[in-house]
């Protein structure tokens, strides 16, 4: 890395001068990413793909993008967020049109260096649609694995319920993800609205989910207060915690996750876009790191929010005077948490290690 020297110098211009070499930095750096939206990854070039067919959509489409680049992503609070996903969803009227997002979405993660990502599919959403999830998933499977051997991109698949349609609809989704258990789904989640969706009402179907073999996560702690996290941890046995934003709030929360290494699948851009926090700088992740949490960094709804890994990473560093070594931490948290094999895991870590001392 080229150091700057202070030769007089202000602040701000040698802070102009570092933030390219910073840029570069994170860009070289092999990456992880846990907590990512398929149907959130959808860009305005791929939305236009989608509808160039579809003439009763097109509009929906101008305005939908029209109104992100005025709002400046913006949806004011995390209903009207709801809202706009499903708009988005409603797009994906076919098998094809997912496999197409899904080839968008991993060319847009080899541009970003991401070497691995567990891609979440709102698997409740197609069923609320009354489309097939076996059509879907044979689609996205396909256009994966081809990405796969053009890009090196490698996805595996988390399957997603939508909690507030309540734990029969979860059941649902759990059974199509353990049919396809050996095909590249590794987990089951839950996500929506957390206070009309309460963990409680989903112990027995997450029993399940690990009786089948599969991995569990949560969306919890990100409308809601730590109890909820609580819960997701210990009736769910929550092995990731997704945004867990309100962790802070019961320091006995803050234990149990400590103690029991829960990673935190921490996605800031989106808490300010769904108006959850004010700004950027007032999530609590350099607070999460002094608590000697396991922190992981992700885009979430990367589209949505106008953001990518890329750029949330270089926002946290950049807002909370983030170290390298500590960028390369949370790069290694995220593999860590990763549900990869040993071996696999071994080699990103080994991948990323060596690129950031070659970076250095």
């Amino acid at each position: 890395m080229r150091k700057v020297r202070n030769s007089g110098l202000g602040t701000e211009e040698l802070k102009a001068l570092e933030s390219p070499s910073l840029d570069a930095f994170i860009a070289r750096l092999p990456k992880v990413e846990l907590h990512l939206h398929l149907e959130g990854s959808i860009r305005p070039a791929t939305l236009r793909e989608l509808t160039q067919n579809k003439s009763w959509l097109w509009q929906k489409v101008e305005d939908w993008v029209s109104e992100r680049e005025r709002d400046s992503y913006a949806y004011g609070n995390f209903q009207k967020f709801l809202a706009a996903f499903a708009l988005v969803t409603l797009m994906l009227e076919a098998p094809e049109d997912y496999a197409l997002v899904t080839t968008r979405l991993v060319e847009w993660l080899a541009e970003q260096n991401v070497k691995y990502a567990e891609i979440t599919l709102s698997a409740g959403v197609i069923l609320w649609k009354k489309q097939s999830v076996e059509a879907v998933f044979e689609a996205i499977s396909a256009a994966a694995s081809e990405s796969e051997r053009r890009l090196g991109v490698r996805v595996q698949w988390i399957f997603d319920a939508v909690r507030q349609f309540g734990a029969d609809h979860a059941r649902q989704v759990l059974d199509w993800a353990g049919r396809f258990r050996s095909r590249g789904v590794v987990a089951f989640g839950i996500g929506g609205d957390e206070a009309r969706g309460p963990a409680e009402l989903f112990t027995d179907v997450y029993r399940q989910a690990r009786d089948l073999g599969l991995h569990v996560t949560a969306h919890a702690g990100e409308t809601v207060g730590p109890e909820s996290i609580r819960v997701a941890v210990e009736l769910l046995g929550a092995e990731r915690i997704g945004h867990g934003l309100t962790l802070l709030g019961d320091p006995s929360v803050v234990a149990l996750v400590r103690e029991r290494r829960i990673p935190l699948e921490v996605c800031p851009t989106s808490n300010v876009a769904t108006g959850l926090l004010e700004r950027f700088e007032d999530h609590p992740l350099p607070r999460f790191l002094k608590s000697g949490l396991v922190v992981t960094l992700n885009s979430d709804d990367p589209a949505m929010f106008g953001t990518s890994l890329n750029e949330e990473v270089g926002k946290a560093a950049r807002s909370f005077a983030l170290s390298r070594p500590q960028i390369v931490e949370i790069g290694e948290n995220s593999i860590r948490a990763a549900f990869l094999a040993e071996d696999e895991q071994a080699r990103l870590l080994r991948e990323l290690h060596a690129q950031a001392g070659a970076s250095s």
